[in-house]
């Protein structure tokens, strides 16, 4: 774990790879609660030949809690660490859940600076909502300490830290094929939940994004990969994202949930490696 401060935040990052390999940049999942740990673990086969840059958002993990907290100074943010580490070198971009909102949205921004645009169990628009609530109500016996008031605030805002704490742990079970329940107290423990840095993130000006007018600007060579059974982004929204960024390549993965670089890693890094071999 490294420090950096940049656009007048300082930021937890991870980094590791040749000096001189073409640079990685993850972007992790969770609106006020991810945080770069789980994708950067999940990149290591890359680190032989890649130089793989994980870090925590702004307002995120053991970052500053440096306002604002909007898409596109997240995607500010993303440019200035390419800038740093990768100089005038394009990047390769990697992002999933909310990562993949902002993947796309640099994507869209900065078209000349990504070489290659991964894009993990994600979404074109917030349309997504929608059928995430439907999928919901149809596993909710996967988490019985779960209801629809707690995923409503998932999708608007949080009281305060300890509910926000609290309804993920609840809905756990939703994300994960195979659930174990003592590491994802463990890793519910290990978590920051910031409802501040969320709220804002669901404000009327951050929630309603919707990229699919823009999708077809994007230039880099694309892979959308998304597990079968992911429930939070379908993979109904994968495939909308396929069919209008210009031959990207669609991966469905069977058995997989929403973390699918995690629970099919294997699978996972074969087709990234293909994709930059391209």
């Amino acid at each position: 774990m490294r420090r950096i401060t940049l656009n007048g935040a300082e930021f937890e990052y991870s980094l590791r790879g040749p000096e001189n390999a073409p640079l990685v940049i993850l972007l992790h999942g969770g609106r006020g609660f991810g945080d770069h740990r789980s994708d950067f673990a999940a990149f290591q086969g890359l680190s032989n030949d890649y130089r793989v840059l994980g870090f925590d958002f702004r307002g995120h993990g053991k970052s500053s809690c440096t306002p604002p907290y909007t898409f596109k100074q997240l995607v500010d943010d993303i440019e200035a660490f390419r800038q740093h580490f990768a100089g005038a070198e394009k990047a390769v971009i990697a992002g999933g859940s909310f990562g993949g909102y902002l993947a796309q949205q640099y994507a869209i921004t900065y078209q000349e600076k990504v070489s290659h645009l991964v894009l993990r169990g994600t979404a074109p628009s917030h349309h997504h909502e929608e059928e995430a609530i439907s999928t919901f109500k149809a596993r909710l016996y996967r988490a019985p300490n779960a209801s629809l008031t707690m995923l409503n605030k998932v999708f608007s805002a949080f009281e305060d830290d300890e509910e926000f704490r609290l309804i993920m742990f609840a809905l756990g079970p939703l994300y994960v094929e195979q659930y174990d329940a003592d590491a994802a107290l463990r890793k519910n423990r290990s978590t920051v939940f910031r409802a501040e840095t969320h709220n804002e993130l669901y404000s009327e000006s951050e929630k309603y994004f919707d990229y699919r007018n823009d999708l077809a600007s994007i230039t880099a060579k694309t892979l959308i990969i998304v597990g079968s059974e992911d429930w939070i982004c379908p993979p109904t929204q994968s495939k909308s994202i396929a069919d209008l960024i210009p031959n990207a390549r669609l991966v469905v993965v069977p058995g997989a949930n929403h973390s699918v670089q995690s629970e099919k890693n294997e699978l996972f890094i074969e087709e990234v490696r293909s994709l930059l071999a391209a």
